[in-house]
């Protein structure tokens, strides 16, 4: 049973609360030039390549989890470059023919939500999104990865030390505790959480307005048209990147008989590791409980590592598992999303097959994140586009990376995407600058827009008339 907050819990959220509000208020009449070098400041205490190195380090010796690499640098990178690009102050955008004329002003104080697998990147994104539209943050990390969160706000807070700002605009819980995450959740204008469904959950049930984010279960279909060696290296990229903890790390590939032999074999020359029949089992004790849940141990560790809990061995050159399977549902855990180096692969007879194990996948776990093809056949495009029940699909690209943005995509840069209905959440967007401000639209008059009622009602309206 959970327990209630503490009496101390409660102060601490209140003097969190209160610190953000005096130091929105002192940042209150910065113009645009000042805020984005801020946001420039806090991008490079927290990510320049000597910190990003060293917050990579501590994250994985804290948690366990990632990659000793700081591959998702890069994302810090793209989010600067969408924030800088942009107003976040005044008149942003003007619609003359509709006499529409939008101003942005601060969402307020966020409550920032940070999961265990992104501890460090995660936080510098929100930090520039909200900075720049001179929101506040207090950021509540996960526990298992509490001193890297906390670490990473220390150096972005001295940041704005140095260029004189309040250090409040950024504040880090301490003593992390799912009550006080709660309280946060409920007394802050908005939470942005990034995390399990759980997490997303109490967001929704705070009371206040949340951008909560869906379960990813990424399911690649790769037809006969497709480049194999481009998918197999892609996939392996997607797979192996921060040891697959993202949610769009590749699940599960459905892969067309015509080229499913070859795509196999290059898999492995890309350092995947087929799976056989013996060990599939042991595979799948070590990676799931008898409920079905994923084991923690298992969530973002190398192949090796995760091989030697299953009881077996794989060649130090092999970096992910390739698991052929047959079988979609609750009762098949390797078809629901795995957070981890392993990758199932699912044969499919025809592109309607593929569709069918797409729609069949997405009702066993993710419906409303993503998914992707490797295809040169706009029409297949097409068809995936129209059935899929997911909000993003990338076309011949590396799925981990891309559904939060690339320097070779538009997509938005962010660490946290939207899943829409199906996935529980308030929009299918990338949650990115436009999400964290308030938007004021002035309305002057026009010239009269009204068509008349035969153009409205069209064949209906004639008919009563003639009648």
């Amino acid at each position: 049973m959970a327990r209630t907050i503490t009496a101390e819990e409660s102060d601490v959220a209140r003097q969190l609360l209160a610190r953000a509000r005096r130091a929105m208020q002192q940042i209150s009449d910065y113009d645009q030039a000042r805020v984005d070098r801020i946001c420039q400041a806090v991008g490079w205490a927290g990510a320049n390549p000597e910190t990003a190195v060293r917050l990579a380090n501590m994250s994985v010796d804290e948690s366990g989890m990632g990659s000793r690499e700081p591959r998702r640098r890069a994302k810090v990178l793209g989010i600067l470059r969408d924030a800088l690009r942009q107003k976040s102050m005044g008149v942003i955008e003007e619609l003359p023919d509709k006499g529409i004329v939008k101003y942005a002003k601060p969402a307020g104080v966020i409550c920032s939500l940070i999961p265990v697998t992104s501890p460090y990147i995660t936080p510098i994104g929100i930090a520039i999104y909200a900075i720049k539209c001179k929101d506040a943050v207090i950021f509540s990390p996960h526990p298992s990865s509490r001193q890297t969160t906390f670490e990473t706000i220390r150096l972005m807070r001295a940041a704005l030390t140095e260029l004189g700002v309040p250090e409040d605009v950024l504040q880090c819980v301490e003593q992390p505790s799912i009550p006080l995450a709660n309280e946060l959740m409920s007394i802050c204008d908005l939470t942005v959480a990034t995390g399990g469904p759980a997490m997303v959950k109490a967001a929704y049930g705070s009371g206040k307005p949340a951008y909560g984010v869906g379960a990813g279960n990424a399911t690649m279909v790769i037809d006969e048209t497709a480049d194999v060696k481009e998918a197999a290296r892609n996939t392996a990229i997607s797979k192996t990147n921060d040891h697959g903890s993202g949610c769009s790390a590749d699940g599960n590939l459905v892969v067309d008989a015509t080229i499913y032999d070859a795509l196999l074999q290059q898999l492995q020359a890309e350092g995947g590791y087929l799976v056989k029949a013996e060990e599939k089992q042991l595979l799948q004790r070590a990676y799931w409980d008898d409920q079905g849940r994923r084991t923690a141990d298992t969530i973002a560790r190398p192949a090796a590592a995760v091989a030697a809990k299953a009881g077996f061995t794989i060649p130090p050159d092999k970096t992910f598992f390739l698991v052929e399977e047959s079988q979609i549902g609750k009762q098949s855990p390797y078809s629901t999303e795995k957070l981890g180096v392993v990758l199932a692969v699912f044969k499919c007879r025809g592109f309607d097959d593929a569709l069918d194990k797409v729609r069949q996948i997405f009702e066993t776990g993710g419906k409303g994140h993503s998914c992707g093809i490797y295809s040169f056949s706009d029409e297949h495009i097409n068809r995936l586009a129209m059935m899929a029940p997911v909000s993003r699909i990338m076309v011949r690209q590396v799925q981990s990376s891309s559904n939060a943005g690339t320097f070779t995509n538009g997509m938005p840069m962010t660490s946290s995407m939207g899943c829409g209905v199906w996935g529980g959440n308030i929009t299918n967007e990338n949650i990115s600058l436009k999400h964290y401000m308030n938007v004021t639209w002035v309305s002057r008059p026009i010239a009269e827009d009204k068509p008349s009622e035969a153009e409205l009602f069209g064949e209906f309206y004639s008919a009563a008339v003639t009648a």
